[in-house]
């Protein structure tokens, strides 16, 4: 008997530094591994955004080891969800994949209480996509 295979979805975002990876987090801890998550950007930043990792730290996530990646092809091929924050263009398209945009804000360079809205936005979108994949 084979062992059916985990949805994987995929965030990208930019500079894979906060929407993304605070995306990745929510969903890593709902799905209770029952989904598998990556997150990747196509400027990919030299770090996570400290206001991310202060407001996802104050959920009770830890993000410090997680760090920004870049996005590629074969991330996208491998995915069956994909989801963008702010990308554009840069995302290639496979058919047979679902593929939403989520428009959210940009947390880089925002205070600690805008990154809290952004933060409580994705946990919502999370929430409903958990609920419609598992």
């Amino acid at each position: 008997m084979t062992t059916p295979q985990l949805p994987m979805v995929l965030f990208v975002c930019v500079h894979n530094a906060g929407r993304s990876q605070m995306a990745a987090a929510y969903l890593t801890r709902m799905a209770e591994g029952r989904v598998e998550v990556r997150s990747a950007g196509s400027e990919p930043a030299d770090r996570l955004t400290p206001a991310v990792v202060e407001a996802m730290a104050e959920v009770g996530i830890d993000i410090t080891a997680e760090q920004p990646k870049l996005l590629t092809t074969d991330a996208v091929r491998a995915a069956d969800v994909v989801i963008t924050m702010g990308c554009g263009d840069t995302c290639p398209i496979f058919p047979g994949k679902r593929y939403e945009d989520w428009p959210l804000d940009d947390p880089a360079g925002q205070g600690t209480d805008t990154v809290r809205t952004i933060r409580d936005d994705i946990e919502n979108r999370v929430r409903t996509l958990v609920a419609e994949l598992t």
